[in-house]
Formats: C-alpha cells, structure tokens, sequence
C-alpha cells in the first residue's frame, strides 16, 4: 500500500503534471493573464473545508457498503447568470422533494450532492463551431467563454475564471442559507412544493408531503425532539475539468497537513479525460477528496482496476466513486462484467448510475435532447445489474433543473420534438425539468424499496 502523499511532494507534482497531457483546455492566447488569473485564485479563501469534505467522504463509505444512496444532480452547465436566488433556491428545492422521496419511499439515509457552485466548464466534442461560413472556438462553459456565436465572446478569457470562484462562492452562501436557516425543515415538506406547475408527479409528492406529517404529528405528540430537522447536509460538486483553475484551488489544510481541493467537496474526472497517464487522473490522485470518474460502455475491467491503483491505492470506501454512463441499449451486457470484476479484487468503490449522457439523440429540427423512458430503461438496468452480480446500487447522478423547461423528451407531460422550443434553455446538454425529476425519484424508491426485499 502506498502512503498518503506528503504537503511537499503534492506541491511539487502541481508543477511535475503540467508536463502531462491534459485533453480538453482552452486556448488561451495571453499567457500573462492566465498567470495572473491564477494567481488571484490562489489567494482566494477556500470554497469548502477540510471537515466537510472528510465528513462526505464518510457518507459515501456508507453508501459504498449498501447503508445509504447518493443523490448527485444539477445543472449541465452552470451559467453565470443563472446564478440568481430565485434559480438557485428551486435548483435545491427540487433536490430535497426528490431526497424526501428517496429516503421515504426506501428508508434509507440520502446524501445530498448537487452539481453546483462550480459546474461551468464543459468538455466539447469539437474545439470549434462552425455556422454557415464562419467557424469559431467551441464554447467550453461560462468559465472559459461566451455562448454568444461572435469572436470576441467565444476568445477564452482566463478573467473569467475568477468570475466562477465568486459566482460559485456567492451560490454556495445561498446553498448553505437555504439548507441551515430552516429552509430545509422537514416540516416544510409542502412549502417546498409552492411555485412549481400542478401536475401528476407534485401530486403524488403532495400525497407523500401528508403521509409524512402524520408521521411528525405522531412524533410530536410523544415529545420527540425536532431540533435537528431544522437543517441538512448538502454538498457541492463538479467535473475537475479545467485544470488552471482546480491547481491554485488545490491548498494544504493547516489542520491535517493534507491536500484538499477546495473547489468543491466531490470532484470528478470526465470520460474524455480519464486517461491513466494524464493529468487529470494525476492531479486528482494527489487530494484527500472523494473522487468520482465516468465509465462510458466500452471500459473493461483492466482499466477499471488501473483507475483503482492509480486513485485509490489505500482501498479507502468514500474514496472513489465510478459514475457509469453506458446508454439504455448497452448497461445490461457491460455493466454486470465490470462489477464482477472490481467485486472479485476486493475494491469497495461506490458504483453510481449517470442515466443521461450514454442516451443523447439529436432531433430533426436540431434539438440536442433525451428520451425520458431511456433514461428509465438505462435506471433499471444498473439496479438489474447489480442485482444480478450482488453488489449495491449506490447512488444516481442526474442532470436537473428547478425549472419546468422543456428539453428532455417524454415523462408524464409528454414533451414531444414540437414543445422542445417552447421553453429550452439549456447552453449544453437537455435536463430533466422538476416533474421529469420527481418522477425518476419515485422510480427509485421503488427500485429500492425491490432490492431490500
């Protein structure tokens, strides 16, 4: 087993991996101002602490031995202006209406982990762009650039990278308002429903929302205590994708001596970039986090098992997480493989679900979407597949938003290619809106609820 690595050696292999490749970076035409950039970042205060990102990493060692399940969802790509209060608080709303559900429906602990206050950059298929006659850089996320379709919006501005360590400080202080100040009361379970549309899946939540205040009147009538029901953990997540700005947010923490990212609690590695010898995969071994990595359809088991040795060589549960994204089509017959093969080494790394990104189609009239019932189909799969080979169900990672948009095909609604326009916001990837999202919840109590049985 190796040892933890030393304050010394962490920070000089900052320096060592930027001789690794690292797939996925902008191209910055001004050096000086990236040298700059980072450099205001690294005399930043931490966005997360040391204490919150051990007490998480604990959570998810109890996920990883079947003792609790993971919720992780948010924005495909968090932009600079949707980071309003009004945007923020229903993003959370939606996530503690779908944990209530969970930890209803199952009976068991839910850790909330949202896709935010630093989800702003976004790995690209294509480094440019090209509409009719003119082709420009891809836009890389509000971090990098502008989605505006103009030269001087797409030129990537390391600026911008501190603009996200404020955007993101700002909607965590919102988060933590939000999820400490009572908001997050359990006996809020009905105001959390105000200001979304009627419709089947908040009614069924109303149902839920009315079993559990009997549950409470019941409690209260034989003198239990609620004082801890005024708050909740919620965590804070996203892609370590743009490597300039998780260096200088990578610190030493005075109190253990070792390195954090405190960009965020959990970090994780894309599929595009899990390359065993490039930096991504480097610079994240070096950070006491619990780290996640995306597994598309085509890795085996050998790659699996590297990714261990490389970012979990103490075998440490809570550690690493794989978020496995392998399409409705295809979970049935790679999953089960990859589970078999990590279960017979001995790893404990907790197996989480990404539903979304294995089933992107693109319609006739342009619209990047997803079909809801493949994102089902691909949900029962994982929990089949586990079942199957007799390992934990740990969690499920989601894009989602508060909103009632209109960019994910299907669900109860019934969003069909022409209602797509109607309200599609999304400068990335479709998200399931709030009652596409409470309907995936209630489809996981119940596959939950089966594999208890």
């Amino acid at each position: 087993m190796s040892q933890q690595p030393t304050p010394q050696s962490v920070l000089a292999g900052l320096e060592v991996h930027k001789g690794l490749e690292a797939k996925q970076q902008p191209h910055w035409t001004d050096p000086e101002a990236v040298v700059e950039a980072t450099a205001e970042l690294a005399k930043q205060p931490p966005l997360v602490f040391a204490g919150e990102v051990d007490q998480l990493r604990d959570r998810l060692a109890a996920a990883a031995h079947g003792k609790a399940f993971l919720l992780q969802g948010g924005d495909c790509a968090e932009t600079f202006a949707g980071a309003t209060a009004d945007q923020i608080r229903n993003r959370v709303k939606t996530v503690l209406q779908m944990a209530v559900v969970l930890t209803y429906g199952a009976s068991m602990p839910v850790i909330k982990l949202g896709r935010m206050a630093g989800q702003f950059a976004k790995p690209r298929s294509n480094d440019t762009e090209t509409r009719g006659d003119v082709t420009l850089p891809a836009y890389r996320g509000d971090i990098v650039n502008g989605y505006d379709f103009t030269p001087e919006s797409r030129s990537a501005d390391p600026r911008r990278m501190v603009k996200g360590y404020h955007t993101a400080a700002s909607t965590l202080n919102l988060i933590r308002a939000f999820t400490q100040g009572g908001f997050a009361d359990l006996r809020q379970v009905h105001e959390w429903n105000k200001g979304f549309v009627s419709n089947p899946a908040n009614q069924r939540y109303e149902s839920l929302a009315a079993e559990i205040d009997r549950a409470l009147q019941f409690m209260t009538a034989i003198g239990a205590d609620f004082s801890e029901m005024k708050r909740t953990e919620f965590f804070v997540s996203h892609e370590a994708l743009l490597l300039d700005y998780e260096r200088p947010m990578t610190r030493i923490d005075s109190r253990t001596g070792l390195p954090y990212n405190t960009s965020a609690h959990f970090v994780w590695i894309g599929e595009r970039t899990r390359d065993l010898d490039g930096a991504h995969v480097d610079l994240l071994s070096r950070v006491r986090n619990p780290i996640g990595v995306k597994l598309g359809p085509t890795v085996d088991g050998d790659t699996a098992l590297r990714l261990i040795d490389k970012l979990d060589p103490e075998r440490e549960p809570g550690r690493l997480t794989f978020i496995t994204r392998m399409g409705a089509d295809k979970i049935r017959d790679a999953l089960p493989p990859l589970l078999e093969r990590v279960r017979d080494s001995g790893a404990t790394p907790l197996w989480v679900t990404d539903p979304m990104h294995g089933n992107g189609i693109t319609t006739p009239n342009g619209y990047k979407t997803r079909r809801f019932e493949d994102v089902m189909n691909e949900l029962k799969g994982f929990f089949e597949a586990h079942r199957e080979v007799g390992t934990y169900p740990g969690g499920i990672h989601v894009e989602l938003t508060g909103d009632d948009v209109t960019e994910c095909l299907g669900g109860s609604e019934n969003i069909d290619e022409a209602t797509l326009a109607t309200r599609y916001e999304s400068l990335c990837d479709p998200r399931l809106n709030h009652m596409q999202s409470l309907e995936l919840a209630f489809q996981v109590a119940e596959e939950l609820t089966s594999a208890s049985r």
